[in-house]
């Protein structure tokens, strides 16, 4: 029988439904702020549940594509058709820089310093 792993500080044991599904503990859906969706990984023989964030909303990158649109002249249903179309690229281009980010944290991808990126 697996025991609670020592290197972990806080855990609750938890039953897996014969549809795979298991509740949450209401402390660790609380205090991450955990949303409707999660992401599901494995690390070293461990599953791994973690808040997805919520990038749905795009308020802020809503307000700067629409502010770009009218800048470069579109207007009417020209600005909400590429409004759409730009809109739509937000959300794939955060979770690519959210897997970079994983991947640099890991040791297993690239990552570039704050130098390389805005200069000295």
């Amino acid at each position: 029988m697996l025991t609670a792993n020592p290197k972990i500080p806080e855990q609750k044991r938890v039953t897996i439904t014969s549809q795979r599904r298991i509740t949450i503990p209401e402390k660790f859906f609380r205090e991450p702020g955990c949303p409707r969706k999660a992401i599901c990984a494995m690390k070293e023989g461990m599953l791994i549940i973690q808040p997805e964030p919520d990038v749905s909303d795009g308020g802020e990158c809503a307000a700067q594509i629409l502010s770009e649109l009218i800048s470069e002249g579109f207007s009417g249903q020209d600005l909400l058709d590429e409004f759409r179309k730009r809109q739509a690229k937000v959300r794939p281009a955060i979770e690519a820089l959210l897997e970079a980010a994983r991947a640099a944290a890991a040791g297993s991808g690239a990552y570039e310093t704050y130098e390389d990126i805005f200069g000295g």
